[in-house]
């Protein structure tokens, strides 16, 4: 397998490039392939070839679009085994995750293809009499699309997807941590009859990441951007799209808050935080990280918890690489050190034979003076603080940077929303996880997590702009 290299695709074409990296699979240490990486001039054909192909794209018919991304949602589905193993293999995530990941995204293909026929503008009133006017929705042009590893076939999906059938044309710039699944993407979009150079997809070695991200968002031709990653780098792609004015659609880190009140199912809430913590081995941006308890309840919830994580999650996790790890652990470390209890699990634990892996850690006591507090961790760790007044769980939940999403577990319909309404995220779930996507819900984030919307109407709107054509009569 490491023999294999990963290549490009530029205007429906694969090639590899004369400069390669490795793979590494983290849940065995070992390289699975190489992969191309992308040079300037390589990257400036794949710009070309999307701005060659979209005059003949944004003017195709809408049944016809449509149809495309049906295609494209039977190939998927039809190479579900072929493409999950690639998950697997690259992630090392868990068949389950894998699975999940497909299901969405082919689910999205099909949302999305039954929304195509339904962009349209509007004839407003005028001023002027003897005057008219439209005001029509047309796209951007070549969007430039960044997206993680952690969901890939969800998150380089919908990257691409929304801009599609609003007639853009693409640029997928695929995570080098996992490769071969965002080829797969590309792969099942040609294969589905996407035309040549509608869809491009690249990748490039962590060493070029600056030179070939800078030159693809500074590039005449790229017409709007969005990223999906971690908040340090999403405040850098947003520098240079500012820099270079372009627009922006940002969904970056969070630090989900779960707030478990003391009239809450606590069976519930226990699954519900365990799941939503340590699911991927809690590398989702959605990822549950504190966990705000009514005083009253806190040592039963807790004694739940205990119990979910060790029968959901009885073995090592993976993480995608030691850094992660080693992230992880340092931040226990140090709330350990300033005075925070350990619940359930060992901070300290090694993982198998040097692979990326430990088990989930759940911490109480955790304060504003441990870095484990602010920090996202994005991994299987997740803090308790106990509260006795919901305007102090407010705080607490609000009190971080990130605003991506939340829970709220309470048997009171009326105090789930008051807290919903009062907590500020993209999304509250009241008396389920954090962690929630579909299709058909707008998805993204408030402060420090980003702005703009994936998924639904809204998703789709984000590429589109507005012209006003007047016309006297």
């Amino acid at each position: 397998m490491a023999s294999e290299t990963v290549p490009l695709l530029i205007n429906n074409e694969s090639s590899v490039s004369s400069s390669t990296f490795p793979v590494t699979n983290p849940a065995t240490g070992k390289v699975v392939h190489n992969c191309s990486s992308v040079s300037v001039a390589e990257a400036d054909a794949a710009v070309s070839a999307a701005a060659a192909a979209l005059l003949t794209w944004k003017t195709m018919t809408p049944p016809k679009r449509r149809d495309l991304f049906l295609n494209a949602a039977a190939v998927m589905e039809k190479r579900r085994e072929e493409l999950m193993g690639y998950m697997v293999e690259e992630t090392g995530a868990a068949p389950a995750w894998a699975g999940f990941n497909m299901a969405v995204s082919i689910d999205m293909l099909k949302d999305i293809a039954g929304r195509i026929g339904n962009i349209s503008g509007h004839i407003p009133g005028t001023n002027d009499e003897g005057v008219s006017a439209l005001v029509v929705k047309e796209p951007f042009g070549v969007v430039l699309a960044i997206a993680p590893w952690n969901a890939p076939y969800i998150l380089g999906t919908r990257s691409i997807a929304y801009p599609l059938a609003a007639g853009n044309t693409a640029i997928l710039k695929g995570s080098e941590l996992s490769p071969r699944i965002m080829w797969a993407i590309g792969s099942v979009f040609q294969e589905a009859g996407f035309p040549p150079g509608v869809l491009n997809v690249l990748f490039h070695a962590p060493s070029a990441a600056a030179e070939i991200t800078s030159h693809l968002i500074s590039h005449n031709d790229i017409r709007k951007v969005n990223f999906t990653g971690s908040t340090n780098v999403g405040r850098i792609i947003g520098r240079l799209c500012g820099e270079n004015l372009k627009p922006v659609l940002l969904e970056l880190g969070g630090k989900a808050p779960a707030i478990v009140w003391e009239d809450a199912d606590v069976e519930n809430a226990a699954q519900g935080c365990a799941v939503g913590a340590f699911l991927h081995a809690g590398q989702i941006c959605m990822s549950t990280e504190r966990i705000v308890v009514h005083k009253n309840v806190r040592s039963k919830f807790e004694t739940a918890l205990q119990g979910a994580v060790s029968k959901i999650f009885p073995g090592e996790l993976t993480l995608i690489n030691t850094v992660a790890v080693e992230k992880n652990k340092k931040l226990l470390a140090d709330a350990v050190g300033k005075g925070a209890k350990v619940v359930t699990g060992d901070p300290k634990q090694e993982g198998t034979n040097g692979t990326a892996k430990m088990k989930p850690v759940v911490v109480s006591g955790v304060t504003p003076k441990m870095d484990l507090y602010m920090t996202e961790s994005f991994g299987p760790t997740v803090s308790i603080i106990e509260v006795e007044t919901e305007e102090e769980a407010l705080r607490i939940a609000n009190d971080t940077d990130y605003g991506l999403t939340s829970a709220v577990f309470t048997e009171d319909l009326r105090r789930g929303l008051r807290l919903a309404k009062g907590i500020e995220t993209g999304a509250v779930h009241i008396n389920s996880m954090s962690v929630h996507d579909e299709p058909t819900l707008p998805h993204g984030g408030a402060k420090a997590s980003g702005f703009g919307r994936f998924n639904g109407s809204a998703g789709l709107d984000e590429w589109l702009r507005t012209k006003n054509i007047t016309f006297k009569h």
